[in-house]
């Protein structure tokens, strides 16, 4: 059994995901803004409510330790709050609107990161999923702002991936296209219009517990309607020449250059 900390968990892919875990024996605690939603998810599950505003490290901080307390230690995060931007970058830019997105959307899974480390540590190891999206993996012209913070959730997963692996800590992104979930409520109507099939809750539920158990990290788990979830395959980037014309430095197969992915030695 395990115990696994859910943020955005008084509705969509947080709730699903708790109903997921509870049935299956994991202790969940779940943290939200919405208090009455939140509660009432918890109480009908057995778990554990507790408000929190993920834009604000100190709650995030005090909500993580506030649940390893709960149940003794803290085994999987699922850091998945998030909002739809609304507003764009040209006439249209709002600057309170860009700021609650990006501090919830990509803030929200620094900080949560960030708090959750020392607990994932105390246990010997653990599991972080991520919400991203599909708009960190592919141009969003409806949403340049949510794709940007999308991309950089992938980014910081990527990164975090072989950095954290040595801890036992796995780390990924998960990355849905349309889903049953609030952020569509404003064009489900057009989407369906289009024909656009939209993904059942209980499928992406499925598919952050497979993100959960895999011996897998650092990856983006892309999943789209009607198909299987997958691990999204980015090409590597071409690795440095020297003078000669000659490859400069040894490079994984991602292009970075091999030892990168150790921390800097203290100064």
């Amino acid at each position: 059994m395990s115990v696994a900390l859910v943020t955005g968990g008084a509705s969509g892919f947080g709730e699903e995901v708790s109903r997921q875990l509870v049935r299956r024996g994991d202790q969940v605690v779940l943290c939200d803004v919405d208090e009455v939603g939140g509660q009432r998810v918890a109480d009908e599950l057995g778990a554990t409510f507790l408000r929190c505003d993920v834009s604000d490290v100190d709650q995030v901080v005090a909500t993580t330790e506030a649940a390893e307390q709960v149940h003794g230690g803290l085994d999987l995060v699922f850091l998945n709050a998030g909002v739809s931007t609304g507003c764009g970058i040209a006439e249209d830019f709002d600057l309170a609107k860009y700021r609650r997105a990006m501090g919830i959307n990509l803030d929200g899974v620094v900080f949560g990161v960030h708090a959750a480390l020392p607990a994932l540590r105390r246990r010997g190891g653990g599991s972080i999923v991520a919400t991203a999206s599909m708009a960190g993996l592919t141009g969003t012209p409806f949403d340049p702002v949510y794709g940007a913070n999308k991309h950089a959730v992938v980014g910081l997963v990527r990164a975090l991936g072989p950095a954290l692996q040595p801890q036992g800590i796995r780390i990924n992104a998960f990355c849905p296209g349309f889903a049953e979930t609030k952020i569509i409520s404003d064009i489900k109507s057009t989407l369906v219009g289009s024909g656009v099939p939209i993904i059942p809750v209980e499928a992406a539920g499925e598919a952050v517990l497979q993100a959960f158990d895999s011996s897998e990290t650092g990856q983006a788990w892309l999943l789209q309607a009607g198909r299987d979830v997958m691990l999204y395959r980015f090409r590597g980037i071409p690795g440095p020449l020297g003078a000669d014309g000659e490859k400069a430095a040894p490079v994984d197969p991602t292009g970075v250059p091999t030892g990168m992915a150790e921390p800097p030695p203290a100064s």
